[in-house]
C-alpha cells in the first residue's frame, strides 16, 4: 500500500475529531449562537486548509456543513439545505477550503523552492571554495570531477579537457554501456558547445566555456539539477581550469626564472672560484717562460705548483657541475655500509688549500658504528658545511666538526665562532639563491649550498639543521643508522 493513504487517512480522522470537538464545544460546554459557531467552523476548515490541503478541508468543511445544519439552524436536530443559511454556509465552507489550501500549496511550495534554491547555493558556493583548495598532487581536471560529484551527490561525472584531450571519470558509477557515445557527445559539446540531456537517465552534458569559447564539456548523472544550477557549475568548472591553467604558467615561468638565476649564480661563483688556481696556474708558467735555463729544481717547483693548482680547478669544475646536476635532477642515492668519521675526515683533507692556516678539527666523541650512505653524496653536502662555516667567520677563528650518535642517528656538527644568523632568517637559509641582505654584498657566494646539503640529508632520509646565536653557528647533518627499505646498497 502507498504510504500516501494512511497519511491521508489519518489526516481526515484528525479533520473529523476537530470538526465534532469544536461542535460539542459549542453545545455542551460553551453554548453559544449559529454565527458564533459558524466563525469556529470556518476557522477549524482554514486551520486544516492552511496546514494539509484541500482534500482534508474539503471533506472537514462537508462535515461542518453538516453539523452546523443539525444543531444550530432551525429547524435543530433535522438535517435540510433549503432554508439560504444552509447554502450560504456550504458555499462559505468550501470557498474557505478552496482558498485557503490553494493559498498554503503555493506558499509551501515556494518555501520549498526558496529552501531548494538556497541549498543550490550553498553547494555552489561549496564548490567555488572546493576550487581554491585544489592542489598540484593530482590532475586539476580530476580534483573538479571529483569535487562536483561529491559537493552535489551525482551517480557520475565526466569532465572533458578539450586543451589535452583526456576525460576525466569521478562517482561512485559510470554512466552505462553508452560510454563510446556519451564521449562523442562531450566532444562535440566542447567544440560546438552543443548541450545533450537525457531525462530517462537523469543525465545532462553541458559545455564548459569561458567566455563565448568553450574550453571543455561536463557530463553529470544523478539527481535533478536545474539549469541554473548546472550553468554555474560549469562556469565554476572553467574558472577552476583556468586557474589551474595559470598556475601551471607560472610554475613554468618561475622554473625558467629559477634556471637563470642558477646559471648566472654558478657563471658568478666559478669565476670567483677559478681566478685563484688559473692565477697560479699562469704565475707558473709565466716564471718557466720567462727563465727557461733556471735549475731544474726550481722548474720542477713551479711544474708541481701549474699540476696541483689543475687538480684544483679540475675539483671546482667538478663540484660546480655535480652542484648543478643536483640542484635540477632527482638526487640518486647509491648506499654503501661506510664510516662517516673517516668521510669527514676525507673531507677536511681534500680542502687544505680552502682551509690554509684556520685551525679545523674533526672531533668523534662517540664513534659511530659503519651505516649505510652514499659517501660521494654525503661528503659533498660536508664540504658545503665546512665552506658555508669558513665563509662566515672571521680569519684565524676555528672550525669544529664533531660526528657522533645518538642510538638511532649519525651526525656530523659543523661549528663557527661567526656573529651569527639573526632568527628570522635561520628558517629561510635553506632556500635556494636565499641569502642574507647583510652579507650579500661582502661575501662571494650563489645561496645553493645549504639548499643542496639539505637535499642531499633528505635523500637519506635524514635532516639538517641549525643553531645560532651572536657568537656561534651551528649545523648538524643527521642521518639514519639503518637504510630505508628498497633503497639500492652497494657492497662495502
Amino acid at each position: 500500500m502507498s504510504p500516501v493513504w494512511p497519511r491521508l487517512a489519518r489526516r481526515l480522522l484528525a479533520s473529523t475529531a476537530g470538526v465534532i470537538l469544536v461542535t460539542f464545544a459549542g453545545r455542551r460546554l460553551i453554548p453559544v449562537n449559529a454565527t458564533t459557531q459558524g466563525f469556529a467552523y470556518l476557522l477549524v476548515v482554514l486551520v486544516v486548509a492552511s496546514g494539509w490541503g484541500f482534500v482534508e478541508a474539503a471533506a472537514c468543511s462537508i462535515l461542518a456543513t453538516l453539523l452546523f445544519n443539525f444543531y444550530f439552524l432551525p429547524p435543530i436536530g433535522q438535517l435540510t439545505i433549503a432554508d439560504p443559511q444552509n447554502w450560504a454556509a456550504l458555499f462559505s465552507f468550501f470557498s474557505v477550503a478552496l482558498i485557503a489550501s490553494r493559498l498554503s500549496d503555493a506558499a509551501r511550495k515556494r518555501g520549498m523552492e526558496a529552501i531548494k534554491r538556497q541549498d543550490d547555493i550553498e553547494r555552489l558556493y561549496t564548490f567555488s571554495r572546493a576550487i581554491l583548495l585544489i592542489d598540484s598532487s593530482a590532475p586539476a581536471p580530476r580534483q573538479l570531477a571529483q569535487k562536483l560529484a561529491e559537493v552535489f551527490g551525482l551517480r557520475s561525472v565526466v569532465l572533458y579537457d578539450r586543451r589535452i584531450g583526456e576525460f576525466h571519470r569521478a562517482g561512485p558509477a559510470d554512466l552505462g554501456d553508452s560510454q563510446d557515445e556519451i564521449e562523442d557527445q562531450l566532444r562535440e559539446s566542447a567544440l560546438n558547445g552543443t548541450f545533450f540531456g537525457s531525462s530517462q537517465h537523469g543525465r545532462a552534458i553541458v559545455a564548459v566555456r569561458l567566455g563565448s569559447e568553450p574550453i571543455a564539456s561536463l557530463a553529470l548523472e544523478g539527481p535533478g539539477v536545474p539549469d541554473s544550477v548546472l550553468q554555474g557549475a560549469a562556469n565554476l568548472v572553467a574558472i577552476g581550469l583556468e586557474r589551474a591553467r595559470s598556475q601551471e604558467l607560472s610554475q613554468q615561468l618561475e622554473a625558467g626564472r629559477q634556471s637563470e638565476q642558477l646559471r648566472i649564480a654558478l657563471i658568478d661563483a666559478m669565476s670567483h672560484e677559478l681566478k685563484t688556481p688559473l692565477t697560479s696556474i699562469k704565475a707558473a708558467i709565466t716564471g718557466l717562460l720567462a727563465e727557461p735555463d733556471r735549475s731544474s729544481a726550481a722548474s720542477a717547483e713551479l711544474v708541481k705548483i701549474a699540476a696541483e693548482e689543475a687538480e684544483h680547478l679540475q675539483k671546482l669544475i667538478d663540484n660546480a657541475v655535480e652542484l648543478a646536476r643536483l640542484d635540477t635532477a632527482r638526487i640518486e642515492v647509491r648506499l654503501e655500509i661506510a664510516d662517516l668519521a673517516s668521510a669527514a675526515r676525507g673531507v677536511v683533507e681534500s680542502m687544505r688549500q680552502e682551509i690554509e692556516d684556520r685551525p679545523v678539527e674533526v672531533i668523534v666523541a662517540e664513534p659511530p658504528p659503519p651505516l649505510p650512505f652514499d659517501r660521494r653524496l654525503v661528503s659533498l653536502a660536508v664540504k658545503q658545511l665546512i665552506d658555508n662555516a669558513l665563509k662566515y667567520s672571521p680569519p684565524g677563528t676555528p672550525v669544529a666538526i664533531q660526528v657522533g650518535h645518538d642510538g638511532t642517528r649519525a651526525w656530523v656538527d659543523v661549528a663557527n665562532k661567526g656573529g651569527g644568523i639573526p632568527a628570522a632568517e635561520q628558517s629561510r637559509i635553506f632556500d635556494r639563491f636565499y641569502r642574507s641582505p647583510s652579507v650579500q654584498r661582502r661575501i662571494p657566494g650563489s645561496g645553493l649550498g645549504l639548499s643542496i646539503a639539505l637535499r642531499i640529508a633528505e635523500a637519506h632520509n635524514g635532516g639538517l639543521t641549525v643553531a645560532s646565536q651572536p657568537g656561534e653557528t651551528r649545523f648538524r647533518l643527521a642521518l639514519p643508522l639503518t637504510s630505508p627499505a628498497g633503497a639500492p646498497t652497494a657492497g662495502p
